[in-house]
């Protein structure tokens, strides 16, 4: 990526939709992942001016002057803006009340487009005061297809039973040390404009600092940063892994109670995600217990210290390729045409599988992540015990690996290229 080069963003299109019916827009996600650079071209003219005639007005709360004006006078604020992009809205959450009695007032669509570096869904009394008066969307850090130009329509597809059959030459150009390079740099704009590794890693450090000083404070009431910062790297270690709580506020000399704590707070930032188990009717052989996983493979990767191919264990590689995974599902959900929910699984019996993707319908297709050129049946045994508790409920099987040819694996299960995911 070239230093300001602007990708398109899959998003879009949602936005539009919501604009034109629904009073007011949350587009939450981290900071830098691209928010305001998506929301600025509503406070110019657009091609849909004929649902959105007038140009937003843009304010943000990063400005000092205008985030007193929403603290002190948040309805004043509001009744003096017809219609409005209202950025970083998590640092004045008593806007959002003004903003209720405003659209309650008027109902007409598209009046404010907000957006959040904080999830302000978790927010005390933030989803009842606008309950259905507004609609929120996610926007994360840039997704593999939308850098490399796919269709990212990779999830209706497989659901549709389409399985994506990449081009081998185009596979091949993200095969072995150059699929590390991509899954470590991530997909924040900004550490993809750097033009090597060290100076991602510069970026990745200046971000989690300022992070964890100032979105911290205003998302929670957490004293000890530094116990934070020591808890996200120990959090780092055990990506992809079971959550004890316990055991990992121990490792910092926090309390159980305090590590959920904490986690909850770095959740409501955007940089990682507890991954629920997925549920049956046969509960007593499933384990409860949510995988953590981080949304950004870039800075996981600085966290855990890699930052190239040199760097980094074939180990470590497979934990952050799963959350590189992981990530990619989360974006392509967000803008799909279909509604899923991603989980993984595990039995008592030690099966697993990394992902389980379920649809509106309650249909699933199960997603084991493999760093490797090569596929066996082993791969698949855990695909086989969700099949088997799932039964009609399940779709496919899919092995996610480092090669160019998309294979049956015997009826229902496949290995699928890694690539399928960004070229497909």
């Amino acid at each position: 990526m070239l230093a300001g080069q602007l990708y398109q963003r899959y998003i879009t299109s949602h936005v539009h939709e919501a604009l034109a019916d629904t009073p007011v827009v949350l587009l939450n996600g981290p900071r830098q992942a691209g928010k305001t650079t998506l929301v600025k071209q509503w406070t110019q003219a657009t091609p849909t001016a004929q649902t959105l005639p007038r140009a937003f007005r843009y304010l943000t709360l990063d400005d000092p002057a205008t985030l007193l004006s929403a603290k002190q006078d948040p309805t004043g604020l509001v009744r003096s803006l017809d219609r409005a992009v209202i950025d970083e809205v998590q640092r004045a959450p008593e806007l959002l009340l003004a903003i209720k009695r405003a659209v309650d007032e008027d109902r007409q669509p598209g009046r404010f487009l907000l957006t959040g570096s904080a999830n302000l869904m978790t927010f005390p009394n933030v989803a009842d005061s606008l309950a259905g008066r507004m609609e929120v969307l996610t926007l994360l850090p840039l997704a593999a297809c939308e850098i490399q130009g796919g269709s990212g329509r990779w999830l209706d597809q497989i659901f549709a039973g389409n399985l994506p059959q990449p081009a081998q030459a185009v596979a091949k150009q993200t095969l072995g040390e150059t699929l590390v390079t991509q899954v470590l740099r991530g997909g924040y704009p900004e550490a993809l404009s750097r033009p090597t590794a060290r100076r991602r890693a510069a970026w990745a450090k200046q971000y989690t600092d300022a992070l964890i000083a100032r979105d911290v404070r205003e998302a929670a009431n957490i004293e000890k940063l530094d116990q934070l910062s020591r808890l996200l790297r120990v959090l780092a270690q055990v990506a992809g892994q079971l959550c004890n709580f316990t055991q990992l506020g121990g490792q910092v000399g926090l309390d159980s109670k305090t590590a959920v704590k904490y986690l909850g707070v770095l959740e409501q930032l955007f940089l990682l995600r507890r991954v629920e188990q997925w549920s049956s009717n046969q509960l007593s052989r499933i384990v409860k217990t949510p995988k953590l996983q981080f949304i950004d493979s870039g800075l996981l990767s600085h966290l855990l210290g890699v930052r190239d191919a040199a760097t980094i264990s074939r180990q470590e590689f497979g934990h952050v390729l799963e959350s590189y995974v992981f990530g990619e599902l989360l974006k392509m959900a967000s803008w799909s045409e279909g509604i899923y929910t991603i989980t993984t699984y595990r039995d008592r019996d030690q099966h697993e599988v990394d992902f389980v993707v379920e649809n509106e319908r309650g249909k699933i297709i199960g997603i084991e992540v493999k760093a490797s050129a090569t596929v066996s049946l082993a791969d698949f045994a855990g695909m086989k015990q969700l099949a088997a508790m799932a039964g009609d409920k399940f779709s496919a099987g899919l092995v996610l690996y480092d090669g160019v040819d998309t294979l049956p694996i015997g009826e229902r299960y496949w290995a699928v290229p890694l690539a399928s995911l960004w070229v497909g």
